[in-house]
């Protein structure tokens, strides 16, 4: 039987860049992955409250029911309707909370609410194909082609995550590849040339470029915690020009 509660810490309505249309963005808590650029740093331990160093984070909206979340997506239906929108699962990482998450796809998609996930795809088989057979559209998160480099900075292998994304595209799900482009880390042309092997073997011909942001950083502060990319200029599209070329070269559609 499936959860029919969680741990969600925000939700955004009105959001155009999680999905198609205008959309609402549920944030559940929790992730295994410890990114060190990560911009939601208060979403990453699962706990109901994030107290760290005493610190409490105000958009923080503790236990749910799967009912009351539904409840709050669905206010926005006409929106959804007009736009080609619908409802989107963030994090943290969805697949933290499998049961109350295909809980939650699972009442809107009888309501006929087009949904999507975005998630690293960091988790077993089983429960990663539980929550994406509810939803329309997989917004598929990868930060690095190399194992040793993606362990370096997101602190997990990525061989879970690879075979999670092969087996979506080979079984015929809406994937939507989202490469986070993170200075010094993953944006040089040799990372470029590597992603573009790693889309191949996984049989994906288009991806979304995602230009570093500091949109996080006064989080660590509030927390009380060290930021690895503290004062590192955020990119922006023109830089990553070159980037971008090697991925339309290799014939896959790479856009912003």
């Amino acid at each position: 039987m499936e959860n029919r509660t969680g741990i969600v810490f925000n939700i955004q309505k009105f959001s155009l860049h999680d999905g198609p249309g205008i959309r609402t963005v549920v944030f559940l808590k929790g992730c295994p992955l410890r990114c060190k650029w990560c911009a939601n740093p208060e979403s990453q331990s699962p706990a109901p409250c994030q107290l760290e160093n005493g610190i409490t984070l105000a958009k923080d909206r503790q236990e749910m029911t799967v009912e009351e979340a539904a409840k709050i997506c669905l206010q926005d239906r006409d929106f959804y309707e007009e736009s080609g929108g619908g409802v989107t699962l963030s994090g943290g990482e969805v697949l933290a909370q499998p049961d109350f998450a295909a809980g939650l796809l699972t009442k809107l998609g009888v309501r006929r609410i087009h949904t999507a996930v975005e998630t690293t795809g960091y988790a077993p088989p089983e429960v990663f194909d539980r929550v994406a057979d509810r939803t329309n559209l997989l917004l598929f998160d990868i930060k690095h082609w190399d194992p040793d480099q993606h362990r370096a900075g997101t602190g997990v292998d990525n061989r879970l995550i690879l075979d999670n994304l092969a087996r979506a595209i080979a079984g015929g799900k809406e994937v939507l590849p989202r490469l986070p482009v993170i200075p010094g880390y993953n944006d040089s042309l040799e990372d470029a040339a590597g992603f573009v092997r790693l889309l191949g073997e996984a049989g994906a011909d288009r991806v979304q470029l995602l230009p570093f942001h500091q949109f996080g950083e006064n989080k660590y502060t509030l927390l009380s915690r060290e930021y690895a990319y503290r004062d590192v200029p955020a990119l922006h599209e023109e830089e990553l020009a070159s980037f971008r070329q090697v991925f339309l070269d290799a014939g896959i559609d790479a856009f912003f």
